[in-house]
């Protein structure tokens, strides 16, 4: 059933107004990794409990515990749980979003400041960190609400929500929160799917769903030398030097073409099936795409299934930061007493954190004895999440096809994403539920980049897909 013409009006008319609500959004920087910026995270979550209880949602702040970062022990971000409506004849959808953001500061490479919404009005583009990742999407639901509220309509189905605001930092306290609430008379109780919108199109013009996500394990090594940095001309060619072990064992990890150079990790990959490479090959997407999303041509192959298999259903490596060298502007001769560098590998099916911690950390032992140096080795798991794979046929993703071709006059093209959110798997496992990814996005929104943006037509247009899944939902 698709939605009432007077709610795609309503969208309509009141763009504006959803803007300048995006933008109060973006000015909070609620960025979750920096123990500096807590405060505006918990800023953040009381901004948004105020705009769910103004649409007229019930709202239970709940608490996280504590955590320690950055050298400090401080109040982890609490969880918003929301709900609206307990028809038992309705369906009853839950629906996840993150409220913080990543770190950005306009020195990154950013052309406008980061924590401002700029509307760029020849592009249509809506400027800002978070814009896409996460906070458009999670306001795309306050929208709903607010046209509901303001137009006198019921709502479709019954509603439950869950924000959380340390999503970009390994949703630290969220799962045992999930865990505690599912049971009869616990808030997750009667919810018979959910819908996440943290994903992004493949392209800049196909509609997708998202019926699989990579897993992830972070890593952290570090080198640990003398016990101050040292004057590379007294002790240079004197002393084993934490950078030089450190930028060995980093470039054995993964080659230039993508091949994991762990033994052990890529033998754990679930085996290709019949006709799976023919799924890529009919996916809208092509190298011009990848090539347009990063700005220069630079993709590792020609084939476009290899390379969408290379983003979806295979593993990758990659090379993050090294933390404790020089990196200021000048020339500096300094030998760093202690580094860090810092990698990550995207899991897939049927992989593991807990298969794959062993093999990564055996092997970086291995090649730290062949250097024979006498620093101090030290490996840390700093998170980790399950891959997660859902059936894209189940009558949440039917829903979801029919409100994408009713909005966007497109069948939507299914696919897995090289991303990782691993509260998904948590929902799925804990609520034994189906799960579904709508993005509002599109592919070159660049979410955790300098200019991040989302584009106006997407912000918009996605709302109305948001509350026409609803009613299509509620109409089966």
């Amino acid at each position: 059933m698709p939605a009432p013409p007077q709610f795609i009006k309503y969208v309509d008319d009141n763009a504006n107004g959803f803007i300048q609500r995006l933008a109060k959004a973006v000015q909070i920087p609620s960025v979750s990794g920096d123990a500096s910026y807590r405060k505006h995270v918990f800023e953040m979550a009381t901004f948004l409990e105020g705009e769910l209880q103004a649409v007229g949602a019930q709202v239970k702040r709940v608490p996280l515990g504590k955590q320690v970062l950055d050298g400090q022990e401080i109040d982890l971000p609490p969880a918003l749980l929301a709900s609206i409506g307990n028809d038992p004849k309705k369906k009853t959808i839950l629906c996840y979003g993150h409220y913080d953001v990543q770190p950005a500061l306009k020195s990154d490479g950013w052309d406008t400041e980061p924590f401002q919404l700029v509307v760029n009005e020849k592009t249509g583009q809506l400027i800002g960190r978070g814009s896409t990742d996460d906070k458009g999407p999670v306001l795309g639901w306050i929208n709903i609400l607010e046209a509901h509220k303001k137009l006198g309509l019921e709502l479709p189905v019954n509603l439950k929500f869950c924000f959380e605001g340390m999503e970009e930092s390994g949703s630290e306290g969220l799962d045992d929160l999930i865990k505690s609430e599912v049971g009869k008379g616990k808030f997750f109780d009667g919810v018979e799917a959910i819908c996440i919108s943290d994903n992004y199109w493949l392209n800049t013009r196909t509609p997708c769903l998202t019926y699989g996500l990579r897993g992830i394990s972070y890593y952290n090594v570090t080198i640990r030398g003398p016990a101050k940095d040292l004057h590379s001309g007294a002790f240079g060619r004197t002393v084993h030097e934490p950078m030089t072990d450190l930028i060995h064992i980093m470039s054995r990890l993964v080659t230039p073409q993508g091949k994991i150079l762990i033994p052990g990790v890529e033998d754990l990959v679930a085996p290709l099936v019949t006709g799976e490479k023919e799924r890529y090959d009919a996916l809208d997407y092509s190298i011009q795409d990848v090539e347009a999303a990063v700005g220069a041509p630079i993709a590792l192959s020609d084939d476009k299934a290899t390379v969408l298999m290379g983003r979806m259903r295979e593993p990758s490596l990659s090379l993050h930061g090294i933390e404790g060298a020089f990196s200021a502007a000048g020339a500096k001769t300094v030998i760093p007493a202690k580094v860090s560098g810092k990698f990550s590998i995207r899991l897939v099916p049927n992989q593991t954190p807990d298969n794959i911690d062993p093999l990564v950390i055996s092997y970086i032992q291995s090649e730290f004895k062949k250097l024979g140096s006498k620093n101090t080795l030290i490996i840390e798991n700093l998170h980790g999440g399950k891959p997660w794979m859902a059936d894209p046929t189940h009558w949440n993703y039917v829903a979801a096809t029919k409100a994408t071709e009713a909005i966007y006059n497109k069948k939507p093209d299914l696919t897995r994403e090289g991303g990782s959110i691993p509260v998904t798997l948590t929902f799925a496992e804990s609520l034994g539920v189906n799960v579904l990814l709508l993005p509002m996005g599109r592919g070159d929104d660049g979410a955790h980049s300098f200019n991040e943006k989302l584009d106006r037509s997407n912000y918009i247009e996605g709302t109305k897909l948001l509350g026409t899944y609803l009613y299509e939902v509620g109409s089966i």
